[in-house]
């Protein structure tokens, strides 16, 4: 079922105009990206836009993901303890130096770094348009990009066949 484990982590864009980081919240049961943020720094605001944004998705339901992280710092300060705690969300850490504990999220790097970010030329891009391809991208992903594993559907498309919406 949807909303019972989510995965988050941050990747790093270096394209011509300077450093774009990416943090999504993915759910383990369908790849769905639920919420992400994007910015020029790797920090606390970066991951608690996008965990609030997270938090969103479920304010209306019982669900309470296990929301799962490697170790990073961001994942240990006080601000995203205390939204984990206030959302009643369940924190998970991957073992240290077991990057494949969060296989999902590196999946889902890979597949936006292969079918996106590298066979373009990001030579004129500035960052503000280089951030509205990645979320042009996400929706993309979420609503039209077919997977295998869900029969030849998006995951938006396979949560609709499932009745059970995004």
């Amino acid at each position: 079922a949807p909303n019972k484990k989510w995965l988050t982590d941050i990747t790093e864009f270096q394209i011509p105009a300077g450093k774009v980081y990416l943090s999504p919240v993915i759910d383990c049961f369908d790849g769905l990206v639920v919420s992400w943020s994007i910015g020029t720094h790797p920090d606390a605001e970066l991951v608690n836009t996008m965990l609030d944004a997270a938090v969103e998705t479920v304010a209306d339901s019982v669900d309470r993901p296990v929301v799962h992280s490697d170790r990073g710092a961001h994942y240990r300060w006080p601000g995203w303890l205390s939204r984990m705690g206030d959302a009643k969300l369940i924190r998970s850490m991957s073992r240290k130096g077991c990057s494949p504990d969060n296989a999902a999220c590196e999946g889902f790097f890979g597949r936006l770094k292969t079918e996106l970010f590298y066979p373009r030329n990001w030579q004129a891009t500035t960052i503000e348009q280089f951030i509205e391809v990645v979320g042009s991208y996400i929706r993309w992903y979420n609503d039209k990009r077919i997977k295998i594993s869900l029969g030849a559907l998006s995951p938006s498309e396979y949560r609709e066949r499932l009745g059970i919406g995004t």
